[in-house]
């Protein structure tokens, strides 16, 4: 059986019986074509099912149509929602994604971004980058060379654009949620090698100094924060810290910690939220599919993937570096009560 050759740009325009010139301005949409000829190219294109080359439009065009962006953690719906928010605003205007995952290790984080740059992408967004964690010049030479947007990222590095939360605010807003239900002894769980979990731990330790009583020992970090493991280790963790500490209350940086709060509580044989509240923070999908449905700050994933990449275009196309920061939005549900 013969193969069947894919059509190729001479195919069409000896169809459509104009100049592969042509056929490349109606694809590229870069020149005014007549509009006769315009739809005559269109009829051979999907009559011979022809499949554009995107390697030879980009080094026509010198212009890659290909966007990086690197994530943490694949297990995290938290990523998930927010890439599809980049990906759906990045598309209108003709660009795909290359996406890269870095594990939560910081030396991951570089080779991911070096492999992207390797691959000649317009720009690169970095989901929760580990700044703290690299060496201060990485970002700062990477920036001089190629568009850069850091989502939730903290540190300030000169020309990037940034887009995030309010996450010391939002924590804040968490704690006086459950002072607010007479909750004291209030137990923080963090996970490792994140920007976004040094930021909300802070606000833990001064809204603890000012408010009631900071105690190190309810400050519980369960490693890996977004990984496959990372319910049952903290479900694991806090088995251990609940009997020890005896805390009224949970207050956990991400959605998945929040899940294992819960399910430590059930192991314990402690009623939530009648022995212990539980809040998470992300909002993920997730935590409204367990039981007790999870309180949490919602932190608008959808809006931060979007911004973010509407950024990142505009800096393309030579714009300035922007920052754009978001509030969190407190959602009450079933695992939050008064103290009994």
């Amino acid at each position: 059986m013969e193969e069947k050759k894919n059509a190729t740009i001479v195919d069409v325009a000896k169809m459509a019986e104009v100049s592969v010139a042509t056929v490349s301005r109606v694809v590229n949409g870069n020149y005014p074509v007549k509009l006769e000829t315009k739809e005559r190219v269109k009829a051979a294109i999907a009559a011979l099912h022809y499949v554009p080359n995107v390697q030879a439009r980009e080094l026509n065009t010198r212009r890659s149509s290909t966007i990086g962006v690197v994530v943490p953690s694949l297990y995290n719906m938290f990523f998930a929602e927010v890439i599809d928010g980049i990906e759906e605003s990045v598309r209108k205007d003709g660009f795909s994604l290359l996406l890269n995952c870095a594990k939560n290790d910081p030396r991951q984080e570089m080779n991911c971004i070096n492999a992207l740059v390797s691959r000649n992408v317009s720009g690169i967004i970095v989901i929760s980058p580990n700044t703290a964690n690299i060496r201060e010049s990485f970002y700062e030479e990477l920036v001089r060379r190629i568009p850069l947007v850091f989502i939730n990222g903290y540190h300030r590095i000169t020309n990037v654009s940034y887009v995030g939360n309010d996450e010391k605010m939002g924590s804040r807003q968490a704690l006086e949620y459950l002072m607010g239900m007479g909750h004291q002894r209030i137990l923080f769980v963090r996970g490792a090698n994140s920007d976004s979990y040094t930021i909300k731990e802070e606000s833990y330790r001064q809204f603890m100094k000012d408010k009631l009583q900071l105690d190190e020992s309810f400050i519980i970090n369960i490693g890996e924060g977004n990984g496959v493991d990372t319910v049952d280790s903290t479900m694991e963790k806090l088995m251990e810290a609940i009997p020890a500490c005896e805390p009224t209350a949970i207050m956990c940086c991400n959605d998945l910690m929040g899940v294992g709060a819960l399910n430590a509580c059930k192991r314990l044989g402690r009623k939530v939220p009648d022995d212990i509240s539980v809040i998470g923070y992300d909002n993920i999908s997730l935590s409204r599919l367990v039981e007790p449905k999870l309180t949490t700050m919602d932190q608008n994933m959808f809006q931060l993937g979007s911004n973010a990449a509407s950024l990142l275009i505009e800096k393309i196309k030579g714009g300035q570096s922007k920052r754009i920061t978001l509030d969190n939005v407190l959602i009450t549900r079933e695992s939050t009560g008064p103290v009994k």
